[in-house]
């Protein structure tokens, strides 16, 4: 993997919240190392990322351009990028059979809770996105920092999973 960008996909239901932040965060942090994507196992029809984690990627300096709502099988096509992890961040999308990867990517299961669920005034629901937004980000913040033989695909898959267990 040495000189090229690792590619990251990271799963969710809807591609609506978790997911977004998730990709947002790592193509700002990812330093040209790493190149995020996001899709959805499901998402819903005309599903669109969700305002309040655009609100918080954008207020903590993250740039949203370019961020969509997307299904899976956009990766599943043979012209699509090659991934070479593929992250799920909802325990829905991890439960279920996904789609043949190309190229067969590592993969690993970071689960959080749904930012977008939960009830509550308009200052408690963004809080639970920025609540989110910080966990990714430390994880992310692991990946990023890893030395170089860390991430090489022999290893790959054990060192995300080493990092699922870690936070």
């Amino acid at each position: 993997m040495t000189g090229q960008a690792i590619k990251v996909l990271f799963l969710c239901t809807h591609n609506s919240a978790r997911s977004i932040l998730a990709e947002a965060i790592l193509n700002h942090i990812g330093q040209g190392r790493f190149m995020a994507y996001s899709a959805g196992s499901s998402p819903r029809e005309h599903q669109q990322p969700n305002p309040l984690g655009l609100q918080v990627l954008r207020a903590a300096g993250i740039s949203t351009a370019g961020l969509r709502s997307k299904s899976w099988d956009e990766f599943a096509q043979p012209d699509a990028p090659r991934m070479d992890l593929v992250i799920t961040v909802c325990d829905n999308a991890a439960g279920e059979v996904c789609p043949y990867w190309p190229g067969q990517p590592a993969t690993a299961h970071w689960g959080y809770p749904d930012p977008s669920a939960g009830e509550g005034s308009d200052a408690q629901k963004l809080e639970a996105f920025r609540q989110t937004l910080h966990a990714l980000r430390g994880r992310l913040e692991l990946l990023v920092n890893l030395p170089p033989e860390k991430l090489e695909k022999t290893l790959l898959q054990a060192t995300a999973r080493e990092l699922a267990r870690g936070s």
